[in-house]
C-alpha cells in the first residue's frame, strides 16, 4: 500500500492572514482540497492521511466529503512542529499497516505537485529505498556571516540541490528515524531529509519542478493562482 501523508498543521503567521494558508480559497477551492486531488487522481496512491489543526479537523472532512476526495482515511491531529505533525500521523498508520507499506510524506500547501513528480518519486522510491524530491539549483550562491549584508564566499551551484516534497520511505524507516531522533534530541526538523541526513542516511533524489511550489507567503499565492491558468506552449519541448 502506497500511502500519501500530508502535512497541513501549520498557523500560516508568514502568510499573515486571518485563517491558516492550507484552507484559503483559491478558484472556490481550499489550498488543502487542490493538494488532495492530486493524490486522488493518482492510480499508484491508495489512500490519504492529512495531519492538520485540531480545531479544523470537522471543517477538513467537511471539505473532503464536498469535493469527493475518496481516498482519504485518517485525519490526525498536529503536533507543535513539524517533526511533531509528521510523527502523529505515523503512529497512526503504525496501527494499521504493514512496516512495509510505503508513506509519500508531502507538504499540504504545495498544490502543484504533478503526476509525474508523484509516479517518479514512487520509481525512486523502488530503486532505492527512498526518494526526496529535489530541483537543481541554478542561480549563483554566496555564504554570508553577517546576515546577509555581504559575501566573500560563493558555492559552486552544480553541488547545491533544492529539496522539495514528496519524500517517500517505508513506514519503519521512518518510526525508525523519528525514534532515534528522540533519544539523540534531534527536534524541529520538519524536513524528513534533514532528519535522514542528520542521522547519517544518504538521500536519493528524485523529480522535482518548480512549479511544485510550497505556498507560504502572499507572493506565493499570487504564483499559484497565475499556474493555475498557465498552459505550457505545444511547440515548448
Amino acid at each position: 500500500m502506497i500511502v500519501a501523508l500530508l502535512t497541513a498543521a501549520g498557523t500560516g503567521t508568514r502568510m499573515g492572514q486571518d485563517i491558516p494558508k492550507q484552507f484559503m480559497h483559491v478558484e472556490n477551492k481550499p489550498v488543502i482540497i487542490h493538494t488532495m486531488e492530486a493524490f486522488q487522481q493518482h492510480p499508484g496512491i491508495d489512500a490519504i492521511l492529512v495531519v492538520t489543526l485540531p480545531s479544523w479537523i470537522d471543517v477538513l472532512k467537511a471539505y473532503a466529503k464536498q469535493f469527493n476526495i475518496t481516498k482519504l482515511r485518517w485525519v490526525v491531529s498536529g503536533g507543535d512542529t513539524g517533526q511533531e505533525s509528521i510523527y502523529n500521523g505515523l503512529k497512526t498508520l503504525e496501527k494499521e499497516l504493514s512496516h512495509e507499506d510505503i508513506i509519500m510524506i508531502h507538504d499540504g500547501n504545495r498544490c502543484m505537485v504533478s503526476s509525474e513528480i508523484i509516479s517518479n518519486s514512487i520509481a525512486t522510491f523502488k530503486k532505492y529505498g527512498s526518494a526526496i524530491a529535489a530541483i537543481p539549483c541554478v542561480e549563483a550562491v554566496f555564504r554570508s556571516s553577517d546576515d546577509g549584508l555581504s559575501s566573500t564566499i560563493s558555492i559552486p551551484r552544480e553541488q547545491l540541490f533544492r529539496t522539495q516534497t514528496p519524500h517517500t520511505y517505508t513506514l519503519e524507516k521512518l518510526l525508525w528515524a523519528h525514534k532515534e531522533a528522540a533519544k539523540k534530541n534531534i527536534v524541529n526538523t520538519a524536513a524528513t531529509c534533514t532528519l535522514m541526513q542528520e542521522l547519517g542516511e544518504k538521500i536519493y533524489f528524485s523529480k522535482g519542478s518548480e512549479e511544485n511550489l510550497k505556498i507560504t507567503t502572499v507572493e506565493d499565492m499570487m504564483i499559484f493562482k497565475a499556474l493555475l491558468h498557465t498552459k505550457k506552449d505545444n511547440w515548448l519541448k
